[in-house]
This record gives C-alpha cells, sequence and structure tokens, in this order.
C-alpha cells in the first residue's frame, strides 16, 4: 500500500484508538504513547499489505499493545494478574462496536447543545428528566401542541447534526487575547470595559464576529465550546451594548484592532514625526521663553513644587492635547458615536488582538500602562490627568466617585472651609495635596488659576501645530483611509470620531511627545514620590 493511503487510513483510526486505551491506562501520558505505538504497528503493516481485515488487526494491535503495558505494570508491583487482566479485554469483535457507541452518545450530546435554547430545555426535560410532555409545557408556560412540534423538530435537527462533520476553526487550539482593553467616554456602575472582557471566552466570541454576524452556534462551532455558554455571554455583551444582536446574530459594536504590517508603518510614522516636529519646539518654547516665568509670577500657574521639571510633565501633554483644538475635526459628536450602557456607562470600548506575525507598534508596551487624558469637572473646576509608565497609577473602578470627590473637596477648601482630617487625608492619599512647611494644606498638582493663563499656555501649542499644519495633515492623511478601510462598515462612525483627535487628545501622540523628550534627555524621569501627582492639572471649569 502506498504510504499516503497507509497514513490516511491511520488517521482515520486514531480517535477510537486514543478513546479505547485512555479508558484502560493509569495516564493521558501513557495513552497517547501507546495510541502512537499501535499506530505505528498498523502503519508498518499496512505498508506491508499482508493485512487482511483493517479493523481486525487494529484491535488485535491493541490488544496485544495493551497486554504488553499492564505486564511491565505488573513488574513493576502495579495492576491486577495478567491473566485477570486479559480477561478484562473486550474481544476483538465488540472493541469497534463499543468505541463507536460511545463516540455517537458524545456526538448526540454534543449535537443537543446546538438546540436552540428553549428546544434543548424540552429534549432535555423529555428524554434525559422523563417529564410528561403536559409538564413541560406547564413548567414552559407554552402550548402543549408547542411541545409537540418541538420535539419533532428537534428529532430533524439532530439527525442532521449527527450526520454533518463539524470543520474545526483556528480558535479551537489558537484561541485570540485581548493586549488592551479601554475606555473612551465615561465609566458606568461596572467600571471600566476590560471588566467585560476578563474571560477569554468573551473576547473570542467578539472577535468572531468581527466582521460579520453569526448565531450563538456559529460560534460554539468557531470556538469549539457548547453553544449553552455562548448564548449566556453574548447575551451578557449584547445586554451592555459590545455585541449588537440583529435577530439571531450578533456583531461587534466594540473598535478591535488587528495590527498589520501596513497599519503599524502608517502608525510608527505619523507619532515619529509628529512628535519630532512637536514636542521640541514647545518645550523650547516654554523653557527659554518668558512665558512660564510671567505666569508664575503674577500667580496665572500654582504649584506648592519649585521644580520646572516636574512642572513641565504636566504642562507638556496638556498643550499637546488641546492646543489647536479650533481645527480639529468635529462632524462626528461623541452622542453619536459612543454606546449607552445600562450602567450608565456612556463610551466606546476599544480593544487590541495581537498578531504574532507584525511587529507592535513603538512603545506599545507603553501604551498598556498608559490611561487618558481624562478630564472631570464639577463646573467651578476641571481636573485634568494622565497616567502612564512613570505615574502611579490613579484609574480604576472608583476614579470617577474618587475624582468628583476630589473637586467637591477642593471647591469646599478655594472658598476657605475647614476640612475634616479625613478629608485631608483623602486629598494626601490621591496626590492631591500636602502640608507644607507651616502645616498647611498646599497643592501638589500643578493649578492653572485662570482662563487667561490656560488660553496662553494653549496659544504656544496652538502656534507650533499651525506653522506645521500642511504637514501634519499629510502625515495623518494615509493612515486615517488605511484604519477606515479595515474598519467595518456599521463601525466607522464610531471609528471616526476617534480619528478626528489625531494629535489632539490622542493618547499615542502625548506618549510620544513624553518619550521624544525623555529619549534625549531633556525631561528627566520624575522621582518616585512625584508619581502620584504626576500630570495632573487643575484648571478652570469648562
Amino acid at each position: 500500500m502506498e504510504p499516503s493511503q497507509a497514513g490516511k487510513l491511520v488517521e482515520e483510526y486514531l480517535k477510537l484508538i486514543y478513546a479505547f486505551v485512555l479508558k484502560r491506562c493509569s495516564s493521558e501520558q501513557d495513552a497517547e504513547d501507546l495510541t502512537q505505538e499501535i499506530s505505528l504497528k498498523v502503519y508498518r503493516a499496512l505498508l506491508r499489505g499482508d493485512i487482511p481485515s483493517v479493523s481486525g488487526y487494529v484491535w488485535t494491535a491493541a490488544r496485544h499493545t495493551l497486554a504488553n503495558y499492564y505486564r511491565g505494570k505488573q513488574r513493576n508491583g502495579i495492576g491486577l494478574p495478567i491473566d485477570e487482566m486479559a480477561e478484562r479485554l473486550p474481544s476483538d469483535e465488540d472493541v469497534a462496536a463499543r468505541v463507536i457507541e460511545e463516540e455517537t452518545v458524545s456526538r448526540l450530546h454534543r449535537e443537543i447543545a446546538y438546540l436552540s435554547s428553549l428546544r434543548r430545555k424540552i429534549v432535555v426535560a423529555y428524554y434525559y428528566d422523563g417529564k410528561p410532555q403536559e409538564q413541560i409545557a406547564l413548567e414552559l408556560s407554552i402550548p402543549l401542541g408547542t411541545v409537540k412540534w418541538h420535539l419533532f423538530e428537534a428529532r430533524k435537527d439532530l439527525k442532521k447534526g449527527m450526520e454533518t462533520m463539524r470543520t474545526d476553526s483556528e480558535l479551537q487550539f489558537a484561541p485570540i487575547s485581548f493586549d488592551i482593553c479601554g475606555t473612551n467616554g465615561s465609566m458606568g456602575a461596572k467600571g471600566e470595559n476590560g471588566n467585560f472582557f476578563h474571560s477569554a471566552l468573551a473576547q473570542n466570541i467578539a472577535y468572531a464576529v468581527r466582521q460579520e454576524g453569526k448565531t450563538a452556534n456559529e460560534i460554539a462551532g468557531l470556538l469549539g465550546v457548547s453553544p449553552v455558554y455562548v448564548e449566556s455571554e453574548a447575551e451578557y455583551l449584547a445586554e451592555y451594548g459590545f455585541l449588537l444582536k440583529q435577530g439571531k446574530r450578533y456583531l461587534i459594536n466594540i473598535l478591535l484592532d488587528v495590527p498589520t504590517p501596513e497599519l503599524v508603518h502608517l502608525h510608527d510614522e505619523l507619532y515619529v514625526r509628529a512628535a519630532a516636529l512637536f514636542a521640541g519646539e514647545l518645550y523650547e518654547e516654554l523653557t527659554r521663553g518668558s512665558l512660564l516665568d510671567e505666569l508664575i509670577q503674577t500667580g496665572g500657574i500654582a504649584c506648592c513644587r519649585d521644580d520646572r521639571n516636574f512642572l513641565l510633565w504636566s504642562l507638556i501633554p496638556y498643550i499637546a492635547a488641546v492646543g489647536g483644538e479650533e481645527r480639529r475635526d468635529h462632524a462626528i459628536s461623541f452622542e453619536e458615536a459612543a454606546t449607552l450602557r445600562p450602567d450608565g456607562g456612556q463610551n466606546i470600548c476599544y480593544a487590541s488582538v495581537p498578531n504574532p506575525a507584525v511587529e507592535p507598534p513603538l512603545y506599545f508596551a507603553s501604551m498598556q500602562a498608559w490611561s487618558g487624558p481624562m478630564w472631570n469637572t464639577d463646573g467651578a473646576h476641571t481636573l485634568w490627568q494622565v497616567n502612564s509608565e512613570w505615574s502611579a497609577r490613579r484609574c480604576d473602578d472608583s476614579y470617577q466617585y474618587e475624582v468628583q470627590r476630589i473637586l467637591g473637596l477642593l471647591s469646599r477648601l478655594f472658598r476657605d472651609e475647614t476640612l475634616s482630617p479625613g478629608e485631608y487625608a483623602f486629598l494626601g492619599e490621591k496626590g492631591i495635596l500636602k502640608r507644607d512647611e507651616e502645616g498647611n494644606p498646599a497643592l501638589q498638582i500643578v493649578h492653572i488659576t485662570s482662563e487667561e493663563a490656560r488660553q496662553k499656555l494653549v496659544a504656544a501649542g496652538d502656534r507650533i501645530k499651525s506653522t506645521h499644519a500642511a504637514e501634519l495633515s499629510a502625515l495623518k492623511e494615509p493612515l486615517i483611509k488605511a484604519v477606515l478601510a479595515a474598519t467595518p462598515h456599521h463601525l466607522r462612525k464610531m471609528q471616526g470620531f476617534g480619528l478626528q483627535y489625531l494629535l489632539y487628545s490622542d493618547g499615542w501622540f502625548l506618549l510620544h511627545c513624553l518619550k521624544a523628550l525623555v529619549n534625549d534627555g531633556r525631561l528627566l524621569p520624575p522621582p518616585e514620590d512625584q508619581q502620584l501627582s504626576l500630570t495632573t492639572l487643575l484648571l478652570p471649569g469648562c
């Protein structure tokens, strides 16, 4: 027999052989070793062409190999006497039938899981729990005729499923995993969006429907899991707006980035060149010009830290984010693009999936530690903040509650109200206040005290972006075009909203600006005692 034909025949028996020996071995490793040994014997015999019956030879080889396995155990003082063990081995005639029967029952259980939720409940109640049809109808609050119809249709579905070979998907043995999952907008009562995607199942459901809608059964087939689990998880994700439900099909409703060489190249080219144009010029204007000295002397900027490096860590990302804001595209509003979630959150969820064949963007590991810009206001003041690899992590599920408390306490403090010791301690723990040399509370963060001072700072960024407007626009255009082309049509408005902020309140741009200045030694990494207060601004209310 030809080697290819022999190999194909052996492959057809692999699962049956493994199932047979697994029940008769002391470990999975032994079962795998014995399966390989039996398969090799069968393959060699097929090549010789001296097998009158392939099935008979397979099970004879299996019995002899198992017998040798037990003799080895007996020599080691393990197991039953070989004569007794031989009596327990089935005969050649019934081995295949028994294994096939077990495989059939397993497949039947799997196909029941692929029935619709209601039909599955009826089948389990009738065939496994032994309940009369009348009782099932009463418990499910449906007509008796509906129960009978579902049982009739279930038999047809199960027969069709048993006759269908389900194909394996790459996601069954190589599931994806998000490496970033973030929130653009306000978190709800259940916290940041990553909380909904802690499980591999949730992540892979979203990935499976990123291009087109699929039913729970179709998703289950791709993932190699029971539809029972997919149904509940998909319903939960749809309830909170991470999936769209269209009839029986689910479709992704988050921005899921899967990198390609082209996208990564355009991404890196944009941010490296844009940061090179902007960051150095802004640094020079703030350090060599008179603007900062003027604002500090006139009280437009206040901070108890006499440290220009600390001051620049807060001012540079803020000016990079809002400088030239009036020229930004405003065609798509946040309300049009964001999802309003049942827990009160209103945001856009974004995530990324690593592509093993593609190098991630420059500074990707740093972006995994990034949050922001984040801004919250109580009308009188705005707290603006960025989390990075250089700062302490200050954004968690309680962040929005804590920010509102911070703003409320600061408003009281500015009205010369006395805070309780616990309230002072809270502001200290959050890096907002410390005691000065005289024991009085003083802001640790940078405070821009007037709208006039804020506008003077923002104007510095505006001038630089205006100078390089044509070049920055040319850099953005190819990336915007490529990103939109890779985005499913129903998510392009959501994606377009975020693209309006390229080189403005854009975490990647702010990160590259800081990296450029740290790498050339102009910005110094902050000491540990500054990290809790770093990149935090208190601004006049909007």
